[in-house]
């Protein structure tokens, strides 16, 4: 059973030791059914939340879109009239972590989107010349022109991962279209400059992939041992998932997007100044790269039992200046957060709608 505790009053293990050492370093740098009345909502969801992870295999039929520069392919559930949740997966995960929160959400009233971000899945790029660069901001106007084709001038964002981080842009950058946000690990924004600080070696070790994929033979790794490698990452930062094969290959599949691989060197390599982004995105990196605090309504999570790197709540607390609250869940809940425990996740997502 996971429980939420709004305190960090927990002895971390040695994992979460070196993840909090080397964050505290870059710290300092840095349609399903549902009822539009509100109250009908919240006593929806109260019998919803006895949705247990697993408990869902998929979505229903995926649509497709043409959005700023893709097509983007994603699950939509609950009404189109409802609140809109925008619901972003991180690496290497794809939508089938947030199948058990949607399907809590829409019968609550929400209009749950859940877009594959580009590289996964079946979003593509509308044009073969268009640079594969996985840069925070680009990801970031994908889901502004996804909200943009869609109709949704507002939303309610939550992620975990690449997802936390693109909630963290759009909340900085656009907070015109961001009703309030759920991002899990904090403030992930950071910039190639920002991240040149080098690291003592046990907290660096955490990091390993990122400098492996710095290489050619790193590239040509992740090409070949595409699944195991996914895998492997997966239980390395949800170290106390069970999850089963059938529930990793569900995911497996959206790795098989033809510029998957290019999109996760380029995101990887470019954090590290390795690789170069794009010039018409400089102005919004250089808006990011101060490290702006998020005014927008905002509630953070962790997993009491995340294998990946990341930062204690302390340090990432004074990046949020508008309503805020952190809740640390807890009975072995990893980096997957929304996967791994659903119904926090979603129980989130109501009560930012709220503040």
């Amino acid at each position: 059973m996971n429980t939420i505790k709004t305190s960090e009053g927990i002895k971390p293990n040695r994992r979460r030791f070196l993840g909090t050492a080397a964050m505290t370093i870059a710290a300092a740098k840095l349609g399903i059914f549902g009822s539009k009345d509100a109250q009908a909502s919240t006593l929806k969801l109260a019998g919803a939340a006895t949705t247990k992870a697993g408990a869902n295999a998929s979505f229903g039929p995926l649509k497709q879109i043409d959005a700023g520069l893709l097509n983007v392919g994603y699950a939509e559930a609950g009404p189109a009239n409802g609140p809109a949740v925008i619901l972003l997966h991180g690496w290497p995960y794809d939508i089938h972590s947030f199948v058990d929160v949607a399907a809590i959400l829409a019968p609550a009233g929400y209009r749950v989107v859940v877009p594959y971000l580009r590289g996964y899945g079946s979003t593509t790029f509308l044009s073969s010349s268009t640079m594969r660069n996985a840069q925070q901001s680009a990801v970031g106007l994908d889901i502004i022109a996804l909200m943009d084709a869609l109709k949704i001038q507002k939303a309610i964002v939550g992620g975990f991962d690449w997802g936390a981080r693109t909630a963290d842009v759009m909340a900085t950058l656009w907070p015109e279209r961001c009703k309030a946000i759920v991002s899990v690990s904090g403030y992930l924004i950071s910039s190639p400059e920002g991240n040149q600080v080098p690291w003592p070696p046990e907290p660096a070790f955490l990091f390993w992939y990122q400098y492996y994929f710095a290489t050619p033979v790193g590239k040509a790794g992740y090409a070949k041992y595409l699944d195991q490698f996914n895998k492997f990452i997966w239980h390395q930062a949800s170290p106390k998932w069970n999850f089963d094969d059938a529930t990793y290959n569900r995911t497996a599949a959206s790795f098989k997007n033809p510029d998957h691989v290019d999109i996760v060197m380029h995101d990887y390599r470019w954090r590290l100044g390795l690789a170069d982004g794009e010039r018409k995105y400089d102005d919004l990196e250089k808006r990011l790269a101060a490290l702006p605090p998020i005014a927008v309504p905002t509630i953070t999570m962790e997993g009491d039992s995340n294998g990946a790197i990341h930062a204690p709540s302390t340090a990432y607390r004074d990046k949020f200046s508008g309503k805020y609250e952190y809740r640390l869940i807890t009975g072995g809940v990893g980096h997957n957060l929304p996967q791994e425990a659903p119904e926090a996740f979603a129980k989130a997502i109501v009560d930012v709608d709220k503040f």
